[in-house]
């Protein structure tokens, strides 16, 4: 056989696996290199293809997919510097634990270190970033070569959907000629997956003993005093549904972060869910408070900082639970690993508690969240502030919708902001590592995944980091309503005593930037609208929302001036619960 044809079969037979293990979409970046990998999955009916230009925007439309539907979502691109543009949404990707497959093409190994054009070292690219990596050998169509290549695909996806889920790495090596074999041009050369796949892999998560379950349980019965903290959600979540049951049996509040699945939903109409605490766990009123006596965490690290502290502060017993044992708990206040799926445990701890938290416990918590939400409700009618876009953007919301929010102020405001309530909102971020870049394309990738609307709420400079993945929008058929909170610069250096210091406060923190985003949605064919007032953003986000398309809506700040607003909000709180 020659080069092209061993290359052909290679393709199809790794892509005919991947699509047998249930991958159902690739992201692919246009190149030379990886071309018989791009014919392979066009060529093969039960994968859609998603074409994307830009590398970096194809690896986050692929994250954000593969966070909306918890299934691996493959890339593709050629060899070089394309390979090196996933590495940022890589680096999400496990920090978030979302699970990707990136197929890096490669020049044949004889060609590596000798100048040839477009060759980097692309042997374990991404570091210790990856849950695998694996060079491919050398395309061959031999019966144990194949054999050994859908096993490794099939580990492939069995190691990013483990625990903890993340992204896994194939480079995968080829020599000219890269198109089909001559003379095939016009043939119609469809593949389809096998009935199973090569490898079946039966997973699971870890449990506990019943003895250890029992001291558990224990520990919650005995305490009068005990808080849920929900951070953001992974791959290993429990059911918000499972949280708030355990949270009706033993009566701890749940401090529902927005990312965490639990803060929205029909649960909320039965359960004590929280979004208030950023405001009112200030030292200020809770020194004057009972500590509490036990925390259960459940997902990440929480976004609020206050709730961090408080919890630093106070030092109750606080158990982490987390299927892979991971640290996830900065302050270095945490008394309990506990390494168990989160849903299994709480529903058998809820089964053997014997008695509840104290009422007035659970009363003094709520109390102080209807008082925030007094507060902020007053605010809104009197002042304007980046805060009041968050809440509508959440109160306006469908149901069900997808939100994503951008990181820096947007999720900040929507934590302090976005009240609980029972629609069936799905609220994602990229806050495994927090960057502002590739936020466009990683909410578009999560709107690719579903039928419900997309909302995405970012901020200027986060969107002006990835503009190019507003191409999407008509290249990948994905409709969104995009606001932009343009406070001209990081508005987020405001909170920092940086501030005091201008200069260089503003030339390099605050750095404004002064960009009409109007051409730029004009660009990628979008509808812009610039609202400058509430009742003006309102009536643009309601009318995008019953609209087709996709909208961009600008609502324009004074980054200083909203952030002053914060504070006197917050002010407002303490003084009234100190």
């Amino acid at each position: 056989m020659t080069a092209a044809e061993h290359n052909e079969a290679w393709a199809d037979a790794l892509v005919a696996e991947l699509a047998a293990g249930g991958v159902d979409a690739v992201c692919i970046a246009p190149g030379s290199r990886s071309t018989p990998l791009t014919m392979a999955f066009a060529r093969n009916d039960d994968v859609r293809v998603y074409s994307h230009l830009d590398e970096r925007s194809a690896a986050y439309f692929a994250l954000g997919r593969a966070r909306r539907t918890g299934e691996v979502t493959p890339l593709v691109c050629t060899s070089g510097t394309a390979a090196a543009n996933f590495h940022p949404a890589v680096i999400e990707a496990s920090q978030a634990r979302v699970p990707l497959l990136l197929l890096t093409a490669d020049r044949p190994p004889e060609l590596r270190d000798s100048g040839a054009n477009q060759t980097v070292d692309q042997t374990k690219l991404y570091g210790d970033a990856v849950r695998w990596f694996r060079e491919l050998p050398e395309p061959e169509a031999a019966g144990r070569t194949l054999r050994s290549l859908r096993t490794t695909a099939a580990r492939a996806l069995a190691e990013a959907t483990g625990t903890p889920a993340g992204p896994v790495h194939l480079n995968c090596p080829f020599r000219k000629r890269l198109e089909p074999p001559e003379g095939t041009e016009n043939e119609d050369r469809r593949t389809a997956a096998p009935e199973r796949p090569h490898v079946r892999t039966t997973a699971g998560r870890p449990a506990l003993s019943d003895d250890r379950v029992a001291d558990l349980a224990a520990a919650v019965s005995d305490a009068d005093r005990g808080l849920v903290v929900a951070g953001p959600a992974d791959d290993a979540a429990p059911e918000p549904g499972t949280v708030a049951d355990f949270a009706e049996t033993t009566g701890f509040p749940v401090l529902a972060d927005p990312l965490s699945g639990v803060r929205y939903g029909p649960h909320v109409d039965d359960a004590p869910v929280l979004g208030g605490y950023d405001s009112f766990v200030d030292p200020a009123v809770t020194d004057d408070w009972p500590d509490p006596d036990l925390v259960v965490r459940v997902g990440a690290s929480p976004t609020s900082k206050p709730l961090r502290k408080y919890l630093r502060r106070t030092g109750p017993r606080q158990f982490v639970v987390d299927p892979a044992g991971g640290w996830r708990e900065a302050e270095f206040a945490a008394t309990d690993l506990v390494v168990a799926d989160p849903g299994r445990l709480l529903d058998a701890l809820a089964d053997r508690v014997d008695d509840g938290a104290d009422a007035g416990w659970r009363e003094r918590w709520t109390a102080a969240e209807d008082r925030h939400w007094a507060t902020v409700a007053d605010a809104r009618g009197e002042r304007r502030f980046e805060g009041d876009v968050l809440a509508t953007v959440v109160e306006d919301a469908p149901d069900p919708a997808t939100l994503f929010v951008s990181n820096s102020m947007p999720v900040r405001d929507l934590d302090r902001f976005g009240a609980p309530w029972a629609a069936d909102l799905t609220v994602l971020g990229n806050r495994g590592a927090s960057g502002i870049d590739g936020i466009v394309s990683t909410a578009l990738g999560a709107g690719s995944a579903t039928a419900d609307p997309l909302v995405l709420v970012t901020g200027d400079l986060a969107f002006y980091h990835d503009m190019n993945g507003l191409l999407a929008v008509g290249r990948c058929g994905v409709d969104a309503t995009v606001v932009v909170v343009n406070n001209d610069g990081g508005g987020i250096f405001h909170m920092l005593p940086v501030e005091a210091f201008d200069p260089p406060f503003t030339e390099q923190f605050k750095t404004p930037h002064g960009l009409d985003f109007a051409p730029a949605a004009e660009l990628y064919g979008l509808e812009f609208v610039r609202a400058r007032d509430r009742d003006a953003f309102r009536e643009a986000y309601r009318a995008s929302l019953d609209s087709g398309g996709t909208q961009v809506i600008e609502v324009p700040f004074d980054a200083e001036r909203s952030h002053r607003e914060r504070e006197a909000i917050r002010d407002a709180v303490v003084a009234d619960l100190a």
